[in-house]
């Protein structure tokens, strides 16, 4: 059986996803591990399929599936996770470029930890910080208030009013130390495939963005911790086909699914917790935001 199932879905970022296959392929050289690869490409116009069709001649391990259209993040990583044969899976962004990571020691973690559901390493950015999206608590109404409101940026040093107000991004445990968190992101998101299978992958209601909460949420309801685990790092080239992109039009899609992914949300898991008229509220915060987004 193959050890590790490497899931990487791409659209319309064809040199990026090239420097992310080249750099994980040195990797696993350099780490050897039974594994396969398997790139799906979200219906691309820019040649990214015929580019990972041409890295399939002298690389056995990797798969290429081509969608004919854009099927959206989460169903399209479930599209990969179909023909996937690894006990182990890893949901790893075509923007995130590894260079030193022994997937060795984090298939051990899992073997020595049953109660292990997934794990992320250090997420960084390209500006040598911290990806705040790969450090998170879930969004509950007080936590997703206290970020929105910027009382998380205000008491993040402060001890004890830092836990009160910083829920939404963890902001007061240390981030040097091994340590468990609620959600990690879905540029690095490594668990079982067992896991997965009883979970049903992506929760297909979500488009772009939220898919990593979701499934964050439904593995800790099977009983399973999450570990943020910083003695591996990952660089995270954020946003390279989403909210930075120049065309406006673009930008506007991905706005609008990032934050229709807060109501997705909400409305699951959060909505039957209170009354109608805070509900309403909490719908127009969101639509407000999603307008000066725009």
């Amino acid at each position: 059986m193959i050890s590790l199932s490497i899931i990487i879905v791409s659209y319309n970022t064809k040199d990026i996803t090239l420097r992310c296959l080249t750099s994980l392929k040195k990797n696993l050289q350099k780490y050897p591990i039974n594994y396969e690869v398997i790139a799906v490409d979200n219906g691309s116009k820019d040649g990214s399929g015929k580019m990972l069709q041409s890295l399939t001649s002298d690389w056995s391990n990797l798969k290429v599936v081509l969608s004919k259209k854009n099927l959206g993040f989460g169903k399209g990583n479930n599209l990969g996770v179909a023909g996937a044969r690894g006990k182990y899976i890893l949901y790893l962004n075509s923007d995130a470029i590894v260079n030193d990571i022994d997937f060795n020691d984090l298939v051990f973690l899992f073997e020595s930890q049953k109660d292990l559901g997934a794990l992320t390493v250090k997420v960084v950015l390209s500006n040598g910080e911290i990806d705040p999206a790969s450090h998170r608590g879930f969004p509950t109404l007080w936590r997703s208030f206290s970020y929105f409101l910027g009382l998380e940026r205000i008491f993040i040093k402060i001890p004890l009013l830092n836990k009160l107000f910083g829920g939404y991004h963890l902001v007061h445990l240390n981030l040097n130390e091994v340590h468990e968190i609620d959600v990690p992101t879905g540029a690095f998101l490594f668990t079982k495939k067992n896991i997965i299978d009883k979970i049903g992958g992506f929760d297909k209601d979500y488009f772009a963005y939220g898919e990593d909460i979701e499934m964050a949420f439904q593995i800790k309801k099977l009983g399973y911790k999450i570990i943020y685990y910083p003695l591996w790092n990952v660089l995270h080239l954020k946003s390279v086909s989403g909210l930075k992109k120049k065309d406006s039009n673009i930008r506007r899609k991905t706005s609008f699914y990032f934050y229709d992914s807060m109501k997705i949300f909400y409305k699951k898991h959060y909505a039957e917790l209170y009354p109608w008229f805070i509900n309403q509220l909490v719908y127009s915060a969101i639509d407000i935001k999603t307008k000066l987004k725009r």
